[in-house]
């Protein structure tokens, strides 16, 4: 079956749909997962005592059937909070908790056999990578079943069938493996293999960048569809700031290993109130003038912790960036870390 037949068509492509296509849920206000003052820091080669500081000091929120995206420019460290969230590793200070329950107790190795494996599930951003060449789409389905719940023999094979049917993959192509599906339908069985546990948090990983236009859209609509009938929490990574806007209901900026602004995604993408977050917004076409950034990003290696990281490059910097880092702060519904945001 083609990639464009199943779910419901877009009236029209991601970058044009209106907000209401892709709502969910009402939000409770108790969060499902909270992080607080989460640091990573990797030993450089050939530099003894040198740190690298890909996450440092992040803390976020997201609330259950929560939408909320995460962006920033590559090498920010979007990567790794998103491997130090779902659990693949472990982080160098700060607490991770879901549900109630402290994450970050117990090492990622032995995470992967904990029952708390299935609440978080991953859907990363190149299908044909992520899937085993041996496997069928079946098998790929059914291998976090196996590791992870009591099922077995017809129970699998009865929840792989459902999970399939729910994202719009024929029973047909369950036998096939990687090389003879198209990229839309391993999305698909990217998506129902983490489905297949039944998680409450699903963290995607630039899910849609390795997929045409057109298929894109039908797989963003199947997964506001998901997210709406399931109650699913979504953690959305994206470079795409269009699919960003209309797919979540806050948005945290991250900028060499920190947020720097988060908000209702609506309102940051209106009025960005970080220098930063301007220039990543002018970019997006039909806002205005594009911001272009001078000078060079500094080193995410033993940065001064007094300095501004965006200092050097903003345009709004001042001597007193040099001196005192702004703290991230909240303003009515918005946090943002800039002395002049207020």
């Amino acid at each position: 079956m083609s990639d464009h037949c199943r779910g419901r068509p877009l009236a029209s492509t991601p970058a044009v749909a209106s907000k209401q296509a892709w709502g969910g849920p009402a939000l409770p206000s108790a969060p499902l997962l909270e992080v607080e003052s989460l640091h990573k820091r990797f030993p450089v080669s050939g530099r003894r005592g040198a740190l690298l500081h890909a996450v440092d000091d992040v803390s976020l929120h997201i609330g259950p059937g929560e939408s909320v995206g995460l962006v920033g420019e590559s090498g920010c460290g979007k990567s790794t909070l998103v491997r130090l969230l779902a659990r693949l590793l472990d982080p160098s200070g700060g607490r991770i908790v879901f549900a109630g329950q402290e994450l970050t107790e117990v090492r990622a190795e032995r995470f992967a056999r904990t029952p708390q494996r299935a609440t978080i599930q991953m859907v990363f951003q190149d299908p044909a990578d992520s899937l085993n060449p041996r496997f069928s789409a079946r098998e790929a389905i059914a291998e976090p079943l196996r590791l992870l719940t009591g099922l077995t023999g017809a129970q699998v094979d009865a929840r792989v069938d459902e999970v399939a049917l729910q994202v719009g993959l024929p029973l047909a192509l369950l036998p096939r493996h990687a090389h003879q599906l198209s990229g839309g339908q391993k999305a698909r069985v990217g998506i129902a293999r983490a489905l297949a546990v039944k998680p409450r948090l699903l963290i995607l990983d630039e899910p849609t960048a390795a997929l045409d236009v057109s298929v894109q859209a039908v797989v963003l609509q199947l997964l506001a569809d998901l997210r709406r009938d399931l109650g699913l929490s979504y953690l959305f990574v994206s470079h795409d700031l269009n699919v960003v806007r209309l797919l979540t209901e806050r948005v945290a900026v991250m900028y060499l290993g920190k947020i720097v602004e988060t908000g209702p995604s609506e309102a940051v993408f209106r009025a960005p109130r970080h220098p930063y977050t301007q220039a990543l917004v002018s970019a997006i076409p039909g806002q205005g003038p594009r911001i272009r950034l001078a000078g060079d990003v500094s080193s995410p290696i033993d940065p001064p912790a007094h300095v501004c990281r965006f200092h050097g490059r903003c345009p709004q910097g001042e001597d007193r960036c040099a001196r005192e880092a702004p703290p991230l702060l909240r303003l009515g519904a918005r946090e943002v870390a800039c002395h002049f945001a207020a």
